[in-house]
């Protein structure tokens, strides 16, 4: 099987639920018209294939240079991803309660274990929060005999709250 494939055929593109920028769309229209998986994305434009997506789907910023990148491996006039090298509004995700079961998923491990790993992160660190600007995000496939698993890192740099 292909990575970035599954047992159903090629990921789609996007979940019905998730309303889509006319930019976002065209991105990841050109990608799964080029054959190309975030993972080759990142290989050329040197990132990670995570932080590739967010910039696909408006999250993330790209440099000049990554924006280029962008443009010659998805065959598209780098005008058009001039919009890439502004600041995004970010979080923008809607409807904000995730109706698509594997973001609902994460929202469930936050409704479940949000309060121990906050207490947990307290404990350890103090009075503060996890930074999600001074951050990185990692996924992994893990093989298992019992199936496979997703294996998801997050990386955050502690930010203590200050007195004044």
């Amino acid at each position: 099987m292909a990575e970035g494939s599954g047992p159903y055929g090629p990921p789609r593109p996007c979940p019905d639920s998730v309303a889509l920028s006319p930019l976002t769309a065209t991105l990841l229209a050109a990608k799964q018209g080029a054959g190309l998986s975030f993972a080759d994305l990142g290989a050329r434009l040197g990132r990670d294939p995570v932080w590739v997506a967010s910039l696909l789907y408006g999250q993330s910023t790209a440099s000049a240079e990554e924006a280029s990148a962008l443009a010659e491996a998805l065959g598209l006039e780098v005008e058009l991803l001039e919009a890439l090298t502004q600041f995004p509004v970010k979080g923008g995700l809607d409807p904000v309660l995730p109706t698509d079961p594997l973001l609902y998923r994460f929202y469930e491990i936050l409704q479940v274990y949000g309060m121990p790993l906050k207490d947990v992160i307290q404990e350890q660190f103090g009075d503060g929060i996890m930074s999600a600007i001074d951050f990185s995000l990692k996924v992994d496939r893990v093989a298992d005999p019992a199936g496979d698993r997703v294996q998801v890192t997050l990386c955050g740099k502690f930010l203590p709250y200050k007195k004044w």
